[in-house]
């Protein structure tokens, strides 16, 4: 990372005589002060949560393996769609139906893999989750792409589209299933929701960790690079080797963590005679390692945040949110615009369908119920503004983690249902409040 030939490139944030520490030290490294109030929030919840199990109950079940590697798994399906509804409301749009499609979609699935294709193909044919998962994930994006076309030649209010979308398909779900319950899935398609099966082990987890290292530390001498060609202010070596230890630091943490989970003591048990292995008396210690819906997520917020930062569409999303009739000045295609937002918007709530269904291994049609609001709330709660133009896949990500531990801890510690709703509803009004006020001190 150093770099002796590029001296008179100026720093990326001049530092004032007046800055504090602490002021320098993000000015530097180029922290977003946001974020770290997130996280922070994130470290104080989970903290919380963990002591008032240990003050009321005797025991902290918060901070644990076994809590952590659930939460990230529950996580997954919000944040799946929490990432595509940054860009809904980063232009000025809002999707109250994600939730719906996500129930519909899913009940399609039901439909394919366990009455239509072990008609056609065979019990158990290895094409059948395929061809479940593609019928999910394009009939959801093709929800938004119809969602997006009334919203941008009907001149259908986003709102009033949206929350029709979100009555039409919950209801068509219902007709389709006519109200049962479809069980269970392709053993195969089971595995996208998690479970012990549904993991990548031990070895599998550190060889992703170590991956994750290397491209960060590459992504860091990159963007050093790039700044260096386009004569961009640069950050200070020890800035961006902070960064880079703080991101490999974070990966390692998590390999950590979901290596520390074992598989349950039967399900070991079934494995081993199913493989002729002979338990030692201390018992076989299998680790989970990360979860498959986790590392969907993963590859969906990376995706995502290079279409977001690096692509002329993510561009033109933020133009259009920064001001839309100047944005259709400059020549974009704005109507085109809104039929593939809203179409990203419903591929990823049937990828989400696809995660949940899964892990609960049928398809009913309360799947996704209230899952609008917390998506929403998730991507408030990262900071992407309700007036436009403003808002971070990764922040959507970590608001979804919020809104679960939120969720998660408060079940831990024995609120019933009507005290969450409460508190979570609290939580997106004070989201709001706070980006209004960030956004008035910015000015």
């Amino acid at each position: 990372m150093t770099d002796t030939s590029h001296t008179s490139t100026p720093p990326a944030n001049p530092v004032k005589p007046t800055d504090g520490a602490f002021a320098r030290f993000l000015k530097a490294t180029e922290l977003d002060t946001r974020m770290i109030g997130m996280i922070g929030a994130l470290a104080l919840i989970w903290i919380g949560f963990h002591v008032y199990g240990a003050v009321v109950n005797g025991y902290g079940a918060f901070l644990t393996p076994r809590n952590l590697w659930n939460l990230s798994v529950q996580t997954s399906s919000i944040g799946i769609m929490a990432c595509g509804m940054v860009l809904v409301i980063v232009t000025r749009h809002i999707d109250l139906s994600v939730g719906s499609v996500l129930g519909f979609c899913a009940i399609i699935m039901g439909v394919v893999q366990v009455y239509l294709l072990p008609s056609i193909l065979g019990l158990g044919h290895p094409l059948i989750w395929i061809i479940a998962v593609l019928c999910g994930v394009g009939l959801g994006a093709l929800v938004g792409a119809f969602h997006g076309f009334l919203i941008a030649y009907g001149g259908i209010p986003s709102f009033i589209v949206s929350l029709g979308g979100l009555l039409v398909w919950r209801g068509a779900g219902f007709l389709v299933a006519r109200g049962e319950t479809i069980s269970p899935v392709d053993s195969t398609f089971a595995l996208l929701g998690g479970g012990p099966y549904g993991a990548i082990g031990y070895t599998g987890s550190w060889i992703l960790g170590l991956v994750g290292c290397l491209g960060v530390i590459a992504g860091l001498l990159y963007g050093r690079r790039q700044r260096i060609q386009f004569e961009f202010p640069l950050r200070p070596v020890w800035a961006d080797a902070f960064l880079g230890l703080l991101g490999c630091g974070a990966i390692i943490g998590a390999v950590l963590l979901v290596n520390a989970y074992p598989w349950p003591r039967g399900i070991v048990r079934q494995y081993a005679e199913a493989n002729g292995i002979e338990m030692p008396e201390g018992g076989l210690f299998i680790s989970h390692g990360f979860a498959i819906p986790v590392l969907i997520l993963v590859a969906v917020a990376l995706i995502m945040t290079v279409v977001m930062n690096r692509t002329r569409f993510g561009r033109y999303v933020f133009a259009i949110g920064g001001n839309p009739e100047a944005a259709k000045l400059a020549g974009i295609n704005t109507k085109m615009m809104t039929i593939k937002i809203f179409s990203i918007m419903g591929f990823l709530a049937g990828l989400s369908a696809v995660v949940a269904s899964a892990r609960l291994n049928s398809a009913t049609n309360a799947l996704g119920e209230l899952d609008e609001l917390y998506v929403i709330a998730a991507a408030v709660i990262g900071g992407t503004s309700l007036a436009g133009g403003v808002g971070t896949i990764f922040g959507a990500v970590l608001g979804a983690l919020v809104m679960q531990s939120l969720q998660t801890g408060m079940v831990l510690i024995g609120f019933d249902a009507a005290i969450q709703r409460i508190v979570v509803g609290g939580v997106l009004v004070l989201a709001v409040w706070l980006d209004i006020l960030y956004r008035g001190k910015s000015k």
